[in-house]
Parts: structure tokens; sequence; C-alpha cells
């Protein structure tokens, strides 16, 4: 017998703290995603991330990952509902993310919908993951769920705000949040490596050519610090304009 085809599986992020863009709060935490229960997926305004949801079918699977944060990580499941379609806050003047270039009759951004799933009974640190091809693996991890989690564009592609996630490194990862487990010890030597990452002016994790310019202290717009990792445009997320399950 054949082996049952793969249900492609993806990582998509938001923010869980208030960041306010042009007087709107762009915070989306997995409390809006439970209780607004279908989200569009807007604001996504990199091309590489757009390509990605294009590709995207009803019924594919998604980690919802809590970015841009003090302790990022994986914080519920969900599954894509609605395939792309013309991202409509574009195109809105009073949305934080309108793009003038950008027409009604020529889209340039699109997004998808997706639909809450379930918590993660274990949150799923960031500072975890990257302590596992360090070698602090929880114990009930196999050799495979390892070098999936190895092989994730999150640990070697931090920055990008939808990621393409193998199968094999989705069941894992569901594998964590489902038995946590890890000690509290394995968290800080993750910490301990990021925080040496920083000190020697290397994000962990982040790709240098794409980090954003530091703006002087007086600046009144000075935009909020990005976490070591996550990318500097992480798609709005307005929980107010999400529509809720039918």
């Amino acid at each position: 017998m054949s082996p049952a085809p793969r249900t492609p599986c993806w990582l998509m992020k938001a923010e869980p703290d208030s960041r306010v863009v042009k007087n709107q709060d762009v915070k989306f935490s997995v409390d809006d995603f439970e209780r607004v229960g279908i989200t569009p997926w807007e604001g996504v305004r990199n091309h590489e991330a757009k390509n990605l949801m294009m590709q995207m079918r009803i019924g594919d699977r998604v980690l919802f990952y809590h970015s841009n944060c003090k302790n990022p990580g994986v914080a519920a499941f969900a599954e894509v509902v609605k395939e792309g379609y013309p991202d409509y806050t574009a195109w809105d003047q009073s949305h934080p993310y309108f793009d003038t270039k950008t027409k009604k009759d020529s889209p340039t951004w699109y997004m998808v919908e997706v639909e809450f799933k379930s918590r993660a009974s274990h949150f799923v640190p960031l500072s975890v993951l990257k302590g596992i091809p360090a070698g602090n693996v929880p114990e009930y991890l196999t050799t495979e769920d390892v070098e999936a989690i190895k092989g994730m564009a999150l640990i070697n592609r931090g920055r990008l705000s939808v990621q393409r996630v193998e199968e094999e490194a989705w069941d894992a990862v569901r594998k964590m949040a489902e038995r946590g487990g890890w000690s509290e010890e394995l968290t800080k030597k993750a910490k301990g490596r990021k925080k040496q990452a920083a000190a020697e002016g290397v994000e962990d994790g982040a790709e240098p050519s794409s980090k954003e310019p530091v703006k002087p202290k007086n600046n009144p717009r000075k935009r909020k610090t990005r976490s070591a990792g996550e990318e500097d445009s992480v798609p709005v997320r307005r929980s107010t304009r999400a529509r809720t399950k039918e």
C-alpha cells in the first residue's frame, strides 16, 4: 500500500503584546484567537510569506506562534479554512499596513482564513526549541523528532512570519505541547546562549542583513524592539475585525 498523503503544515506568527500602529493596537494573542474562532490572516507585507500563504489549502494544519514578545513560542494549533484571496486591508488607509502601491483591480497582497483548534497544553518556547540542536532534548523525543526540529525554518530562518513546517516537525512540536517535561535548567541554558549572542552583536537565528536599523532614543516613533530571531514585520491581527465562528 502507498503511504497516506501528507497534510501540509505551517507556522504563523502573531503578536500577543500590545503595540500601537496608526492609533490601533495590533496585538493578537492566543486568548484573542480562541475568542474569535476564525480570523483572516491580514496584514502580511512580505512577498515570500504571501507566496507561502497562496500555497495553503483548506485543511492544512497550523502552529500558532507568539512573536515579538518576551517569551516567543508555539501557543496553539489551528487549521486553514479559506484559501488565498485579496487582502482588502491593503486598500484601507486607516489600516496599520495600508499599501499605497497596491490597487483593488490589481492586488499585490493576499490572505487566508484560519480557525482556532486547540491550545498547546504546554506552551513550547522558542528557547527550548533552539536548545534541542545543542543537545538539550526532552527524553521522550526520538532521534527523528530531533532531526525534524533541527531542520525547522523557525530555527534556521527565524524572521519570516509565515513558514512551511515539515509534517515530522509538526508532530514533534505537537508531542512537546502535549507532554511538556523540559526543565527550568534547560530553558535557562537556551536563554543564556541567546544573551551571549546578543552581547556579541548577533541576533540568535536572525538574518543580519534584514535587521531593522535602530532609531535614536529621542525619536517618538521608535518601534518596539524585536525579540531575537523574530521577523521585522509581523502581520497585524485585529481581533475586532476577525470573524467569529458561526
